[in-house]
């Protein structure tokens, strides 16, 4: 049964997939960066794979409600998050002169996505500033058939299946963030996540951290929802603002490294089964 692989991409280079079939024609220019796709993939090697974001099936009332889910955190640049950290996440005494830059490089712990800055530019230096991670979903599977379809114009016949690897993503994001957030902790400021709102409400649900005031904390997570413009034919996303959080460093680390243990009865239920079964045998 053919499948239609509009119903797998929602986005190429900042459009509605159905939009954007010729991304070679664009030039790969992604609207975000202002400048050619980075996203790259295993069977596009040298060619941009300018895939902003995917769907994801979510049963609502008995209804299929397809969300797109953004899988390029370049995507994330199209808000306005100089304007929302200012807003939602700065505390302490109003910049006076607030800059935005971009990968800036951390000792130990690689680079940070960007940072908004108050610089006192007559004394040359900085007054405080806030950093910014972009976090994307990682996805299991590929969905390059449905990309080529799209591209080449040709059906998609078969069935492929992808996932969203959650799992991925906590392991390594929360990771840098508690590193990075024992730094900004020492620093006396603030490292932000900025990422949209189901992957937060994942990684909350998994690692049960403490909530705690935004003046309080040194962990921020800004998050966003893809919005559909409304009374549009073409199905365009739009970015928007959907809440903040807080916790800090130290609560991350306790509840990602040191979570309640499954019952020990269970494992070794488990190993009785091994021995059983003949397997556990040398």
């Amino acid at each position: 049964m053919p499948i239609n692989p509009f119903e797998v991409i929602c986005e190429i280079l900042g459009e509605p997939a159905h939009l954007m079939t010729n991304p070679a024609n664009a030039g790969y220019q992604c609207p975000f960066i202002n400048s050619t796709c980075v996203k790259r993939s295993q069977n596009y090697r040298g060619i941009p794979y300018p895939v902003c974001s995917i769907f994801r099936s979510n049963r609502r009332k008995e209804t299929q409600v397809k969300e797109p889910i953004i899988v390029c955190p370049k995507r994330f640049y199209a808000g306005d998050l100089f304007h929302d950290i200012l807003k939602y996440a700065w505390t302490g005494t109003p910049p006076q002169n607030p800059q935005f830059v971009r990968e800036i490089k951390m000792a130990r712990v690689g680079t940070v996505d960007f940072v908004v800055a108050d610089v006192d530019t007559e004394a040359g230096n900085i007054r405080n500033f806030v950093s910014a991670e972009l976090q994307a979903i990682d996805i299991t599977g590929s969905v390059e058939p449905a990309y080529a379809a799209i591209t080449l114009s040709q059906p998609l016949e078969r069935k492929f299946s992808y996932g969203f690897n959650y799992a991925n993503v906590r392991k390594r994001f929360v990771t840098q963030l508690i590193n990075k957030g024992f730094f900004h902790h020492q620093w006396q400021t603030k490292i932000v996540a900025v990422l949209q709102r189901p992957i937060y409400e994942n990684i909350q649900q998994a690692v049960r951290f403490a909530d705690t005031a935004i003046r309080e904390s040194n962990v921020l997570f800004l998050q966003y929802d893809l919005a559909e413009d409304q009374g549009r034919e073409s199905h365009q996303y739009t970015l928007r603002y959907s809440g903040i959080a807080g916790t800090t460093h130290s609560e991350l680390m306790m509840h990602a490294l040191y979570s309640n243990a499954p019952p020990k009865e269970d494992f070794c239920r488990r190993i009785l089964a091994q021995i059983r079964s003949g397997s556990g045998k040398k």
